[in-house]
């Protein structure tokens, strides 16, 4: 990602315009609760390069709203040299299945959570700790910096180009029963992400995480199989948790999950070089704008839940961090010195 600082820059400068103008020439499913229906498609030429952009989110997520966004301004961009079809709901397969195809090239575009990614890339591991991040915008300075140009490299060694970051943020913890202090998470059977951090984290806390998919989720709560789980909190309102026994949801804002999107080789090398500055600027003018999706989503949806008779729980989360602080030394945690070094870097600039 050599030229990831210019192209930020060029995205910062047009920061404060509405997204996707037409002039542009620079270079686990979490869903919304505002079912917005999905924008026409865009008029392409015949001559024009389509690729493929797979996700496993549905067409009223808020995920799928900043993928038509970013195939919109690449429509702009480029004036119709490329566009983007998107296929969703898993259609074409599942995070890991898609970014495996992505690998081999075998499909154009993959989008996943970076947990996933780390399977290819180990050292971004260091991305599914516990409270990394102090501010959403910590997080994405993050990647739009030395974090990025070191993912980049390790992802072109794989044989795909991250050209930008969609995103489902904090997650905080949807619950049976009121969680107020860290001694409430004693025995609490939560449904965790499969990564080192979530497990490490949740035991640290004193809760029992469980290995369980996604989708298995409600009716392990209906069934007490479960006493919690986590995510954005679009996903407990559109997923209807509260009809599960969920009435409890605690800030724990623990873990921020990224969704980068994977371009396989194959399809990198059908852009023309004199097309590719301009066609990433526009796949992060578009990932800016579902950054904001994902924001009006959350806020929406916590309305929603205190209508439904949630109710939202502060909680002292830097007893929780030092818990998990504890952990990772008593477990002898460490990450490679450079990636640490680009985590600094991001704290620094961004308090």
């Amino acid at each position: 990602m050599k030229k990831s600082m210019a192209l930020v820059l060029a995205l910062a400068m047009t920061a404060g315009l509405t997204a996707c103008g037409g002039g542009n020439t620079s270079s686990e499913g979490n869903t919304s609760a505002s079912g917005e229906a999905a924008p026409a498609a865009p008029t392409v030429s015949e001559d024009s390069i389509n690729f493929t952009l797979a996700m496993v989110d549905n067409t009223s997520s808020n995920y799928y709203k900043g993928a038509s966004k970013i195939a919109e301004c690449v429509q702009a961009a480029t004036d119709g040299k490329i566009s983007i079809t998107i296929q969703a709901g898993g259609t074409l397969g599942g995070e890991s299945d898609t970014l495996d195809m992505a690998i081999q090239g075998d499909l154009d575009i993959a989008s996943c959570a970076n947990s996933v990614l780390a399977n290819y890339i180990p050292e971004m591991s260091i991305l599914d700790q516990a409270f990394l991040w102090d501010s959403t915008d910590q997080a994405n300075y993050a990647i739009e910096h030395e974090l990025g140009d070191l993912i980049q490299e390790k992802a072109n060694a794989q044989g795909i180009h991250v050209i930008g970051y969609m995103e489902s943020g904090f997650r905080d913890v949807f619950s049976t029963k009121p969680i107020q202090s860290m001694a409430d998470f004693k025995g609490v059977k939560i449904r965790v992400m499969q990564n080192d951090g979530q497990l490490m984290a949740f035991t640290s806390f004193g809760a029992n995480p469980i290995a369980l998919s996604a989708s298995e989720q409600f009716t392990a709560l209906q069934q007490k199989t479960i006493d919690a789980c986590e995510n954005a909190v679009s996903n407990c309102w559109i997923n209807k948790f509260y009809e599960a026994g969920v009435n409890s949801v605690i800030n724990t804002k623990h873990c921020f999950v990224y969704i980068p999107l994977c371009m396989s080789d194959n399809a990198w090398n059908k852009i023309p070089e004199d097309l590719r500055d301009t066609f990433v600027e526009a796949v992060w003018e578009g990932c800016r704008e579902q950054w904001k999706y994902l924001d009006e989503a959350n806020a929406e949806a916590k309305g929603n839940l205190e209508g439904a008779g949630v109710t939202f729980y502060d909680i002292d989360v830097e007893e929780l961090k030092s818990a998990y602080t504890a952990e990772q030394q008593k477990n002898g945690t460490n990450y490679d010195t450079n990636w640490i070094a680009a985590i600094d870097a991001a704290k620094a600039a961004v308090q």
